[in-house]
This record gives C-alpha cells, sequence and structure tokens, in this order.
C-alpha cells in the first residue's frame, strides 16, 4: 500500500501479531517444529538442551494428522491472508482519525515471521509503534509469547529505535464485546429462520424486541491452556470467564449459555470442560440446537475451521442434535476494526499527553 508521508517522522507503526499457520501442506511439520522450540510453550528443567529435539520429534509424530486437518480447509491456514485484511482495514480506520499509520503483520511460528517484521520497521522511520497482540485475552502462552520474541529480535535490531507502546489485552473493550455480541446474533437469526424457531415457547423465553430464539444453547469456545500455567498466576481464565460474562450482559439473551475449551495437546490436565465433553454433556441434558462462539479467536483458522466446524459439528450430529452452527470469527468486522482503532488511537494520545 502507498502511503503519502509529508512528515515521515511522525509516522505511527503498528504490529498485529499473531499465532501464524503455515501457508501450505508442506509447510505443516516446519511450522509445528518452530510452535513446539517456542521456550513459552516447551519449559522444564533442562529445556534449553532437549528442546529442538524433542521439537522435531514432536513435530514428526503430529504432522501426518495435522496435515489431514489443514488439507480439509483447503491445504493451508488462512491466518495470514486475514489477518493481513485486518491491517489493511485498520490503516483506513486510523487515517480517518486523522493518523499517518503504516500496520504490519508478525506471525509467531511461520512467516512472516517477527524477525522479518523488525527488519522491515528498521527501514522506515517512525516516531513511535504500538505493538498489538491479537489475543484478545492474555496469556503468557500466546501474548506472551509474541511479546518475548518481539523483546529478542528488537533488541538486536540496532540503534535505531522508536519508543513502543503495548497493548497488553482487550478481553473486556467495550466495541470488542459489541462486535461479538452482532456476530452472535447474526448466528440465532439464522437460527430463527430455520424450521426449528423460537415459536411454541412462552413468551418469557424469547427475546422479544428482536424475536430470536431462546431454546438455542450457547456454548462458548475457547483455546485451552495447562491447568499448571494458570496456578502460576496466567490471568487467561479470568479474563475468557470476564469476556463470556460481558458479551452475555450486552446480549441481553434468554438463552442458556456455558463455557468450555478446545485445541489441547500433550499429556497432563487442561483447562475444562473440554469442548467434546461439553457437548456430549449438552446432548445428556437433551439439547438439541447449539450455537458455538469462539471467544479466544478473532480470525478464523483451523482451530474454528476444522475443529469447531468439522469435527464438533460430526460429534454434535453423533450424539444427535438437531441443529449445530459455528459463529465465524470476528475477521474483519468493522466492530473489531474500531475496536482495534481505539486502542491503538488510546496509546498514540496517552503518548502525547
Amino acid at each position: 500500500m502507498v502511503h503519502n508521508h509529508p512528515q515521515s517522522g511522525d509516522r505511527i507503526g503498528v504490529v498485529l501479531f499473531q499465532l501464524g499457520g503455515p501457508d501450505s501442506l508442506e509447510a505443516v511439520e516446519p511450522f509445528l517444529y518452530n510452535l513446539f522450540s517456542d521456550p513459552d510453550i516447551i519449559d522444564f528443567p533442562f529445556a534449553r538442551l532437549a528442546r529442538e529435539p524433542l521439537a522435531r520429534l514432536i513435530a514428526s509424530r503430529r504432522a501426518p494428522r495435522v496435515w489431514k486437518h489443514y488439507a480439509e480447509i483447503g491445504g493451508k491456514s488462512p491466518l495470514r491472508e486475514l489477518t493481513q485484511q485486518q491491517a489493511r482495514a485498520l490503516e483506513r480506520e486510523l487515517r480517518k482519525a486523522s493518523l499517518d499509520a503504516s500496520v504490519f503483520v508478525a506471525m509467531r511460528y511461520w512467516h512472516p515471521l517477527t524477525e522479518e517484521v523488525v527488519r522491515e520497521i528498521q527501514a522506515q522511520a517512525f516516531r513511535e509503534l504500538v505493538l498489538l497482540p491479537l489475543y484478545p485475552q492474555y496469556s503468557r502462552t500466546t501474548t506472551g509469547s509474541s511479546l518475548n520474541e518481539w523483546q529478542r529480535q528488537y533488541s538486536c535490531a540496532g540503534a535505531k529505535k522508536p519508543p513502543v507502546k503495548i497493548v497488553r489485552d482487550f478481553h473486556d473493550h467495550t466495541l470488542y464485546l459489541d462486535a461479538v455480541v452482532e456476530k452472535v446474533n447474526a448466528g440465532l437469526e439464522r437460527f430463527r429462520r430455520s424450521n426449528g424457531s423460537a415459536a411454541g415457547l412462552p413468551s418469557g423465553a424469547r427475546r422479544a424486541q428482536e424475536g430470536l430464539p431462546a431454546d438455542v444453547h450457547l456454548l462458548f469456545s475457547a483455546h485451552g491452556v495447562p491447568e499448571s500455567v494458570i496456578a502460576a498466576g496466567d490471568p487467561y481464565q479470568g479474563q475468557v470467564e470476564a469476556t463470556v460474562e460481558r458479551v452475555r450482559a450486552r446480549g441481553a439473551w434468554a438463552n442458556i449459555s456455558s463455557l468450555c475449551y478446545q485445541s489441547r495437546s500433550g499429556p497432563g490436565r487442561w483447562l475444562r470442560p473440554y469442548l467434546d465433553q461439553a457437548l456430549r454433556g449438552l446432548a445428556t441434558q437433551g439439547v438439541e440446537r447449539v450455537l458455538v462462539v469462539p471467544i479466544s479467536f478473532v480470525s478464523d483458522h483451523v482451530e474454528t475451521l476444522y475443529e469447531l466446524d468439522f469435527e464438533a459439528r460430526e460429534l454434535a450430529q453423533d450424539l444427535g442434535m438437531r441443529e449445530f452452527a459455528v459463529v465465524p470469527a470476528l475477521n474483519d468486522s468493522p466492530r473489531f476494526i474500531a475496536a482495534l482503532a481505539d486502542l491503538v488511537l488510546r496509546e498514540v494520545r496517552g503518548s502525547r499527553a
């Protein structure tokens, strides 16, 4: 994108951080190797010595199964393209607020890697940088890992270093919450249009002002982390629960809801209930209609497109559920882009105060 910079020294650089994903089936195993080489993911006594061979072993063992997952969703992760769309939309939104900003995308485990983005930034002139990890809820395994990698690369980048501002989380940002509510409402509307609408339910069991069906169970799904991470003081679980509570309050739905966790890997106890446990429990209770809401993901990728919309859907059908749907991630939703712009503007204006 071409920028008009009357005073290049007054420009702002914004870096959006994401997990990243393989851009081809051949990239699956090296992507997994990068993931399991992360000291914020694999850490134990003497890990420095064992991490690389262990990462190669885990990646080679998991690659065939993960390869199939990516094959099902088109042969690659859409995360890079979706995050770049968010970056371009954010640039446009900031321009409306008279802020001359260039937005970069830095992926943790695949290209464009953080070191590549640091080099690109070093070649340009910025007054300051705003680091914006695209994880609404903070965890050392996601936001922490991305910021640690940034610090490793940025500290070696030479003398020309503009000051840096950091957005550590946005789990309770009102525009972000509104963006999620908007997506849930659209999902419930699709259920209303189907043949099993709320007709026949008592009037008090409907959202009267919109006629949205109240018999659909809202299942919020967040990426899991090991319980040991939470026990060590990580705020992730508390922030996920706070997000769900605030979304429910803003949505004012009559629907029953619950929270589960997905994408666990490896031994040990992870946050519960697991996604499959939650679905089995709902089926036991006689729930027939479920709308899954990805609450810790802002972009569609393998966790939403395969784990939720393929694996979980198949399980729901096997359990006899009549209707099952997944709310799309926020992606470049205008409300979500407005939230990101507000986060950046707060940092920039704060730095001028």
